[in-house]
């Protein structure tokens, strides 16, 4: 029998996939990333041994994921497509690394996950498992097997004694992770529906968030968050504190119809509160202590950062190079950003930083200003003769 390494994460898909691994002959250990899912590990890795892996592996990621993926993320200003901070897209490269170096290290056949043809993590498994080893066998099971539907893959589960929480009256397919959370199928297939509220776990609807303000500080060193309201954490726990306090305001939520790499318009409705006050802090930030050039080149190259990340080119050349000009370019961006929270806004309250390009004394209108006018009318005149008649 051939050994495999399946990307479990006990889902509908991947739950099929160990059952109809084993009716082909294959011999499966699977391997768990704990990214912050909030699910009960144990209760997993015992559903996997009785759908018949012979072994798993489960590992906490979540400090690799949000130092090495969500923050440089971060500081590039990465959200694709204007509204998708990413949180799904960023960790499949991660889940690919370790899955190709458990499969090297119990010498596997082949590596498997549960991605659709339809979709984009395919694409990021793929081509992360490639680069690290260009002659590796990858197994896709739902781009090959006799299920076309959600409903057929329930039956088949049932028909094996294997119960999950997926129903065929509540389909919806969910990526949860520290980071964010995602939540695609069902009514929400149709892009005229407005998302029933049930669908959402990270965030109350705004309608029921506390009917007062709140203010958080959040301090940057470097173009990194280090501080929320003057106390230190680590980085998973700085992102667990930012989505319990966004999620209670409301904040976070996302409903977007987006463009795949495959060349499908899909409707996502997506929760990340730590990502939206995180983004706009650091924007608001940027725009106190970077140059005018630096701030609109930067968001030609936020935007090639968002699309490598989305379209699998996380381990790339161009992906390396483009982490050394976000680290130059934040060089400076320490301060604190002060937000405020309500009814599912974030709004920019203050912000302040000893690398602060903003002068009072040239920007004000009162009697402080320094500013000589006069020199305004040769500027007028020369920035406008290219274009005299």
């Amino acid at each position: 029998m051939k050994t495999v390494v399946l990307a479990y994460s006990g889902g509908l898909d991947t739950s099929c996939i160990i059952p109809w691994l084993k009716d082909k002959g294959y011999h499966t250990i699977a391997f768990i990333a704990d990214i912050g899912q909030g699910e009960n590990f144990n209760k997993i890795k015992k559903r996997a041994l009785k759908t018949g892996a012979s072994k798993v592996y489960c590992l906490n990621l979540q400090k690799e994921y949000i130092t090495d993926y969500v923050f440089p993320a971060l500081k590039a200003g990465a959200v694709y497509e204007q509204k998708y901070f990413l949180a799904c897209a960023l960790s499949r490269p991660l889940i690919a690394k370790h899955q190709v170096l458990i499969a090297k290290k119990e010498k596997a056949n082949a590596i498997v996950h549960g991605c659709t043809g339809k979709g984009n993590d395919q694409v990021r498994f793929e081509v992360t498992a490639r680069m690290m080893d260009p002659k590796i066998e990858i197994i896709a099971p739902v781009r090959i097997w006799e299920f076309k539907t959600r409903n057929e893959e329930i039956d088949y589960l049932k028909s094996k004694n294997i119960m999950l929480s997926v129903t065929k009256k509540s389909p919806y397919s969910i990526d949860t992770n520290i980071y964010g959370r995602a939540i695609e199928c069902g009514v929400l297939e149709d892009p005229w529906r407005e998302p029933p509220e049930e669908v959402f776990a990270m965030t109350v609807s705004p309608q029921k968030a506390p009917n007062k303000a709140i203010y958080v500080t959040v301090d940057f060193e470097k173009g990194l968050p280090k501080k929320i309201n003057g106390k230190a954490y680590d980085p998973v726990s700085l992102i667990k504190k930012l989505n319990l306090i966004g999620g209670k305001n409301g904040v976070g939520r996302v409903d977007m119809v987006e463009n795949r790499l495959v060349g499908i318009k899909t409707r996502e409705v997506y929760e990340n509160p730590a990502g939206t006050i995180l983004h706009f802090a650091l924007h608001e930030l940027e725009s106190l202590v970077l140059d005018r050039d630096t701030m609109r080149h930067k968001q030609a190259s936020s935007q090639r950062y968002a699309e490598l990340i989305y379209t699998g080119l996380w381990s790339t050349p161009l992906k390396k190079q483009l982490d050394k000009y976000f680290d130059k370019i934040h060089e400076n961006t320490t301060g604190t950003v002060r937000l405020k929270l309500y009814k599912g806004n974030c709004t920019v309250a203050g912000r302040k930083s000893k690398f602060s390009r903003y002068k009072e004394a040239i920007a004000t209108y009162g009697e402080k200003d320094i500013f000589d006018q006069k020199q305004a009318e040769g500027f007028v005149k020369l920035w406008g003769m290219p274009f005299h008649s």
